[in-house]
């Protein structure tokens, strides 16, 4: 029993010691953190449209503030956006209203266009101090898509009329569709879809490929995606309006702007300057033709004036 005691005494002893100890590592910990740089950065999902808006964002604070500005592209998705966004490790990126709505936000989905804009612009600054601005003046929809010489032998241009057509034909899509609210389940129910096992899911890179050496039959893509056109792909039309509307607007930490006002008039510059088929372009620029992201957006910014 004593000499239980006595051990007793000394881990009292040594407790303010043990505490010193403790708080010194804290503090070196915390001294070894690399600093936050002092300039904007902008974020962008891992496809190749989200990184030429992300270097659009970038490309034009830089013209019109004369910042330096950090780029952190090929974020593994939404969620991981979103996740940096609030924490500060981004301060502004593109989302998809649709996306913001029913993945981030967690509302139900709505078909109303500006509705859906503004309850997001509500939420995000609600919630995470965010704001959402305008649309940059294109859409960026989930698109189901199947080979143009299958769309013309079975003469359909619309998902309803692909109904029976589905139960022959494999299917591939992306994680994120896969698990989504607004994603394969939900279409599945909508149009009563069966498709013909279960789907392949791969990296959205790898749709296109799997598409074209028939390895898939029908692929959930999106509207502005660049090799639709090049590889002779049809979009089928979601006649019963089952998705979203999903239009690309800006991101940004209201800190942000505070620390950088000059950011806000740059950015809000940006409204209504893409078209769909623009963004598609500048997609299979890069896609298709291999070009530099960066490149391709700054010739789209000396045809646009900006």
């Amino acid at each position: 029993m004593e000499t239980a005691r006595s051990g007793h005494k000394a881990a009292v002893r040594h407790r303010p010691a043990l505490a010193a100890i403790c708080i010194a590592l804290l503090l070196c910990s915390a001294g070894c953190t690399p600093p936050r740089p002092d300039r904007p950065i902008i974020g962008a999902k891992n496809f190749t449209e989200q990184v030429l808006l992300g270097e659009l964002l970038a490309q034009h604070i830089e013209a019109r503030t004369g910042l330096k500005v950090d780029r952190r592209f090929y974020l593994a998705g939404s969620y991981i956006c979103q996740q940096a966004l609030a924490a500060g490790r981004i301060d502004g990126y593109v989302e998809y209203t649709g996306t913001a709505l029913t993945a981030i936000l967690k509302q139900p989905v709505d078909k109303d266009r500006a509705r859906v804009l503004a309850t997001i612009q509500r939420l995000y600054q609600q919630r995470y101090g965010v704001k959402a601005g305008n649309s940059l003046g294109f859409e960026n929809t989930f698109a189901m898509i199947v080979r143009s010489d299958d769309a013309n032998r079975l003469h359909v241009s619309t998902l309803s009329q692909a109904r029976a057509a589905a139960q022959q034909w494999k299917l591939g899509v992306g994680y994120e569709f896969e698990e989504r609210p607004d994603g394969l389940r939900g279409l599945e129910m909508a149009y009563r879809f069966k498709f013909n096992g279960s789907p392949r899911t791969m990296d959205l890179g790898l749709l296109y490929r799997a598409i074209a050496q028939r390895q898939v039959d029908i692929i959930a893509g999106n509207s502005t995606d660049g090799p639709i056109q090049p590889l002779h792909l049809t979009v089928l039309a979601d006649d019963l309006h089952y998705f979203p509307p999903y239009d690309a607007v800006p991101l940004f930490r209201e800190d942000a702007y505070r620390r950088w006002p000059q950011m806000r008039a740059a950015v809000a510059e940006l409204e209504g300057k893409i078209d769909a088929q623009e963004m598609q372009a500048m997609n299979e620029g890069v896609d298709g033709g291999h070009r530099d992201p960066a490149e391709v957006v700054r010739e789209f910014r000396a045809r646009k004036g900006l």
